[in-house]
This record gives structure tokens, C-alpha cells and sequence, in this order.
């Protein structure tokens, strides 16, 4: 997208405040119509003054001018900055609605820290561009419509030093440009790394700390930061050195104007109040250029990050919703894979062909190696992606047929990573069913065998939680997310690794809740630890995306093969409450 297009879609995002756009629109237009009356009722006052006439009319239709020009100022300022953060904040809504409802196979990506950069950056220079554009762009195209034919008009010779001024301007900045272009691409660029590096040290500060890695990381951010400024500095050079030879050029102009007025005033060819009003043209041009050259300046350096702001609002999930689809309506639950199919772009691993079904009520075990499917196969069916080939059905309905909304209304999820807010316990729990009271928060969190560490704390339900529960243990992170997966209360179940950062005692605890919780309802189970998949209805076996084994936990250990060995190499024959871990090494 070049630099026109670019801008005409920044000026496109004011679509919905037109009304005022235009307002805005005609009261810059009418701003330059009375700048550009103003030398001309200057010279005339010269004029009327020089030849002993009365002057005092132009001097009245001058005041009025001027009171205009300060009104429709007034308008423009006011207005301008209304709409411009009106604006930003509506498009930074825009782009975060859009960012968190695309798929995790953009957002992985892709850094938070960056897609955070570029929603603060970009955003901020849509504020600056709108504002400057009704503030100072809009007038200076309109005034140098007006001034340059007004000016050829009034004195054909003195108008072609301004016309060479124009052309002089204009291949200042457009070789500025072309030399610098792409050295701010890198800028740009070193600011989105300096921007991950941060956000990843700060998300990661617990690691730092614990292997001493404080100075080494602060050493790192500052050698970004040193070439990000390596960077800046020969493009900060080349708009200093536009910035003098433009000055320059201005001044060199107002001489010549000054010169040649004196020349023609001497053989009769113009008057004074001509040249003073000639004059004034000038430097109202010479203002308007300087203006238009801010702007190119301006709109040279925003370029990229509105750029990038745009590349992330045009970036469209692989997951196609179709247009008024139906609401998903679960009867009984049934989940069918019918030869699901997916292959990871530039990777092998995927899954593939998988075909099984998952009864109402039905608890089903998916397991295996790390990279064996099982966390790709469950994404289908909350449609984090969508598989190459195949369908999945719910009671008969393929997923893809349904509202995205009404499909994961109906699934409730405990992550390997709890996923918990800043916020309070209160809200994070309410994400699973916002109108609840506290009573049912209060069954939930004895379901989840959390009320014990919930009510000792102070606030009880109200106690704040730090980014991403980093002041609670693993354990007490885990049974919160198997909380607010209780209290969702839906007919679909499924729980990835819901009991691994638990010890035994809490697993086992744990584990007769989620039984509980798992009766009469679908439930799919990934797991590496075998102890959390024993009572499953069924369990599947995947290794390299395909399906190897089937089978009751006691069946697959009974037949000797795949399975058996990851049971024995793990340690999960005996009882989880009674099994000793294996020793570790000396140090």
C-alpha cells in the first residue's frame, strides 16, 4: 500500500463522524479564503493610504475577516481535537476486538509485547495524523489553491519566484524521503524488538532473577536500544539537513520577492500596496509549504507503524464463521471425529485421519508423546483451527455450520495454563458464568477443592490476583481454572493436563471432583500423566497425529503394547495416592 492509499484509509476511519468531518472540511476551506484576503486588504490599505484616499473601509472589511478567521479557528480546535480522540480510542477498541479473536496460530506467532506496540503506536499516530490534518494539512492545500492562481493574477512575474519556491520544496522532501524510506522500515522494526525484548524479561522476570540473568538482560535491552538509535540518527540527519535547505530557501525567496518589487515599483509596473500584499502571499505560502513539508515529515514517520496497525486489522483467522449461522443446540453431547486431517505449515507434525466418537457422557482420554496430536485434535473442536480435511460433529451438526459463540458456549475448558486475570478470584471465576452469586462461587470452589485457600485469605473471593496468578502456587492457579470450569456448567468438557501442576494428595482430591463434574457429560482428557486418565470411559492412544491403540486403561496395559510401555515407563500401575517419584541424581 503506497503512502496515498495509506493516508486515504487514515481519513477513511473518519467515515462514521462525516458530518463533522465535513464541518471541519468547510471551516479549514473558509480559513484559507480569509488568510488569503488579508495581504489583499493590506496592500489596499497601503494603497488607499499612499494616495490620500479613505482606508477605513478596508480597515472595517479587514476586522471582520480577522473575526471570522478567529471563529472558524476556534471551531476547528476544538472540534479537531474532539474527533481525533474520539477516533483513537475507536480504533483502538477496533483493534483489540479484532487481535483477541484471531486464531492462536497468528497470535503465536506473534510477541504481545509487539501486537501491544503496534496497537499503542499505531493508534497514536492515527491521533496525530486526524488532528494535524484538520488543523493544519486540509488549510495549507486549500490556501496554496488559492494563493498560487491569486498570485499569478496579481503580478505573473513575482508569482514565479513562489512557483519555483513550490517546485524546490517539493524535490527537497521527495529525495529526503527516498533516501530514508527503508532506514525507518529498520527503525521501526528495531522498536518492535526492543518491545518484545522488554515484554519478554518482564514476563519472565522470576527466570531472570533465579539465574542471575539481570544484567546480562539489561545489557541485551540496551544494545537493542543502541542499534534501534543507530538507526534513527542518519534519518534524523537527512530532515535536519531538509529542514535548513528549506529555511534557506525560504529566505532566499523573500529577498528575491523584496528585489524584484523594488525593480518593478521603480519602472511603474506595480505599487506598494501590490508589493506589501505580494509579500504577505509569500510568507503565507512559505508558511503553508513549511506546513505541507511538517506533513510529509510527519506522515513519513508514522508511515510504518500505521502500516503495521493495518497489517494486524487485515490479518483474517483461518476459522471462517459462516454468515447468520444457526446456534449450536446440545441434546445429548455426542462428539464425532470424522477423518480429521491437519498438517502444520513448514512442520510434520499434525494429525491425521483421526476418526472416533465420544458418547454422551462419555469420558475419552487422549494420550501419548509430546507432539503425538492431542492438544491439535481438541483445538478443532473449539475451533481455535479448523482441520484441512474432515469434520467434527456435535449431535449431528458439524461445528463449522454453527455460531462460533454458541459452539464454545457449550464447551468448558481447564488449560494447561490456568489463564487467570488480573483481577480479583471473584472475576476471574465469573468468566465462566458472569451472573452467578456468591453461592454458586461458593460450590464451585468446594468442587474444585479451592474454598479451603480461598477463604483463609483476607478478602476471601474479593482477594486480588497478580498477572497471570503469580501470587498463588501452581496448585491453587489449577484448581481455580477447574472452578470456572464447574461453574460454566456446560455439556461439553475438556480438560488439558487440568491436573498437572497438582501434588498426589490434591490430585486425587481433585480427581473425584472432576469425576464428578465429568458425570453426564462429554468429557475429552488429554493428559501425559497416565494417574489422571484411569477411570476414563476409553482412551486413545496417538503418536505421530495418528490413532494406535483403543482401548480401557486395564485393556491397553493387558495387551503389552504402546500404551503399556508409557505406563510402565511412568510409573502409573499403582495406586496415585501410594506411588513413590523415581530418585533423583546426586548433585
Amino acid at each position: 500500500m503506497g503512502i496515498v492509499a495509506l493516508y486515504g484509509r487514515v481519513i477513511g476511519l473518519l467515515a462514521s463522524d462525516r458530518w463533522i468531518a465535513v464541518l471541519l472540511a468547510v471551516s479549514n476551506l473558509a480559513l484559507a479564503g480569509f488568510q488569503f484576503a488579508e495581504p489583499v486588504l493590506f496592500g489596499r490599505v497601503v494603497d488607499a493610504l499612499a494616495s490620500g484616499n479613505n482606508a477605513l473601509v478596508y480597515v472595517g472589511i479587514w476586522a471582520g475577516v480577522g473575526f471570522l478567521g478567529v471563529l472558524a479557528n476556534v471551531l476547528i480546535a476544538l472540534h479537531s481535537d474532539r474527533l481525533a480522540h474520539r477516533r483513537r480510542l475507536a480504533a483502538m477498541s477496533s483493534y483489540f476486538e479484532h487481535a483477541i479473536a484471531l486464531p492462536p496460530t497468528f497470535l503465536g506467532e506473534q510477541h504481545s509485547g509487539r501486537l501491544m506496540k503496534v496497537m499503542l503506536r499505531g493508534t497514536d499516530q492515527l491521533f496525530h495524523l486526524w488532528l494535524s490534518f484538520f488543523r493544519e494539512h486540509l488549510g495549507a492545500i486549500f490556501s496554496l489553491c488559492v494563493l498560487i492562481p491569486s498570485a499569478l493574477y496579481m503580478n505573473w512575474q513575482m508569482a514565479l519566484l513562489l512557483f519555483a519556491l513550490m517546485v524546490i520544496f517539493a524535490l527537497l522532501n521527495y529525495v529526503v524521503v527516498k533516501r530514508t524510506y527503508a532506514a525507518q522500515g529498520d527503525v521501526e522494526r528495531y522498536h518492535s524488538e526492543v518491545a518484545a525484548r522488554t515484554g519478554d524479561v518482564m514476563g519472565n522476570v522470576t527466570v531472570v532473577q533465579a539465574f542471575t540473568r539481570l544484567a546480562a538482560e539489561v545489557e541485551g535491552v540496551k544494545t537493542a536500544m543502541g542499534q534501534l538509535l543507530a538507526a534513527q540518527y542518519p534519518v534524523l540527519n537527512w530532515w535536519a539537513t531538509l529542514t535548513v535547505l528549506t529555511k534557506a530557501c525560504s529566505t532566499l525567496a523573500m529577498v528575491s520577492i523584496f528585489a524584484l518589487g523594488t525593480v518593478l515599483h521603480g519602472s511603474g509596473k506595480t505599487s506598494v500596496g501590490e508589493i506589501v500584499a505580494f509579500v504577505g502571499f509569500a510568507n503565507l505560502l512559505i508558511g503553508r509549504l513549511e506546513q505541507l513539508s511538517g506533513f510529509i515529515n510527519s506522515v513519513f514517520f508514522q508511515t510504518h507503524s500505521i502500516r503495521e496497525f493495518f497489517e494486524v486489522l487485515d490479518a483474517r483467522s483461518n476459522v471462517v464463521e459462516v454468515p447468520a449461522a444457526p446456534a449450536l443446540e446440545v441434546s445429548g453431547g455426542e462428539v464425532v471425529f470424522d477423518a480429521v486431517t491437519y498438517h502444520y505449515p513448514n512442520a510434520k507434525a499434525g494429525v491425521e485421519g483421526l476418526s472416533f466418537t465420544v458418547k454422551p457422557g462419555e469420558t475419552v482420554a487422549l494420550v501419548g508423546p509430546t507432539g503425538s496430536g492431542k492438544s491439535t485434535a481438541v483445538s478443532f473442536l473449539i475451533r481455535s483451527r479448523d482441520p484441512t480435511s474432515g469434520r467434527i460433529t456435535i449431535d449431528g451438526k458439524d461445528i463449522r455450520e454453527v455460531s462460533l459463540a454458541s459452539l464454545r458456549a457449550q464447551i468448558a475448558v481447564v488449560f494447561q495454563d490456568p489463564g487467570l486475570f488480573n483481577r480479583s478470584i471473584r472475576q476471574n471465576l465469573l468468566i465462566g458464568k458472569p451472573q452467578a452469586n456468591d453461592q454458586d462461587l461458593l460450590r464451585a470452589i468446594a468442587l474444585a477443592e479451592a474454598a479451603d485457600f480461598v477463604l483463609a485469605k483476607p478478602d476471601g473471593l474479593d482477594t486480588h490476583i497478580t498477572e497471570r496468578g503469580q501470587n498463588l502456587s501452581g496448585g491453587e492457579r489449577q484448581r481455580l481454572a477447574i472452578a470456572r470450569a464447574i461453574l460454566k456448567n456446560a455439556p461439553i468438557l475438556i480438560l488439558d493436563e487440568a491436573t498437572s501442576a497438582l501434588d498426589v494428595e490434591t490430585e486425587f482430591k481433585i480427581a473425584r471432583a472432576l469425576e464428578e463434574l465429568s458425570r453426564n457429560r462429554t468429557t475429552l482428557v488429554i493428559a501425559h500423566r497416565l494417574s489422571t486418565v484411569r477411570k476414563a470411559d476409553r482412551i486413545i492412544v496417538l503418536r505421530e497425529g495418528r490413532i494406535i491403540e483403543t482401548g480401557t486403561f486395564d485393556a491397553l496395559v493387558a495387551q503389552g503394547g504402546f500404551f503399556a510401555k508409557l505406563a510402565e515407563q511412568g510409573g502409573f500401575l499403582g495406586d496415585p495416592r501410594t506411588r513413590q517419584p523415581p530418585a533423583l541424581p546426586a548433585p
